[in-house]
């Protein structure tokens, strides 16, 4: 496997920084790494392509939008409809993350997925609706008491 070049590593800093709220947010990454936007673009995709980068996502930080009822609700899924059910609930635009899990003993939750609301009614409301539309009943509602980290890695920093 090649090593990273070190304008690949610039890249790569410019893009685990907050992205730019701007008409041409690229353009702003891209002087933030030393070159024009559309060799970044074009560098981004071979990182990608070559397994380099693998994932970029947004964070976004909900209580500072309004999101302030975060629920992580717990399924007991049938092993055989786990990607079915999984698939369903996670299209639902409250639904940051939905992932499955290996049960544990006295723990048959198999599926998580993290709820979003303004309210601990509307909470309950969302994960309401999921139960009724995938027929799952056997749920457990974990609320959000304190976030405690919201960052991802640094790459680069030294």
């Amino acid at each position: 496997m090649e090593t990273l070049t070190l304008q690949d590593k610039e890249i790569i800093k410019a893009l685990q920084e907050d992205f730019p709220l701007c008409e041409e947010p690229y353009k702003v990454l891209a002087e933030r790494a030393g070159m024009t936007e559309e060799k970044f673009l074009q560098r981004v995709k071979e990182l990608m392509a070559e397994k380099k980068i693998r994932k970029m996502g947004a964070v976004l930080r909900h209580r500072e939008v309004g999101f302030n009822a975060n629920a992580l609700c717990a399924w007991c899924v049938p092993p055989e409809k786990l990607d079915d059910i999984a698939e369903t609930m996670s299209t639902n635009a409250a639904v940051s993350h939905c992932y499955d899990r290996t049960p544990a003993p006295n723990w048959n939750y198999n599926l998580y997925t993290m709820v979003h609301a303004k309210t601990r009614e509307e909470c309950e409301k969302i994960i309401e609706n999921l139960s009724a539309l995938t027929g799952i009943t056997d749920y457990k509602i974990l609320y959000t008491k304190k976030e405690w980290k919201k960052t991802g890695m640094k790459y680069f920093c030294e």
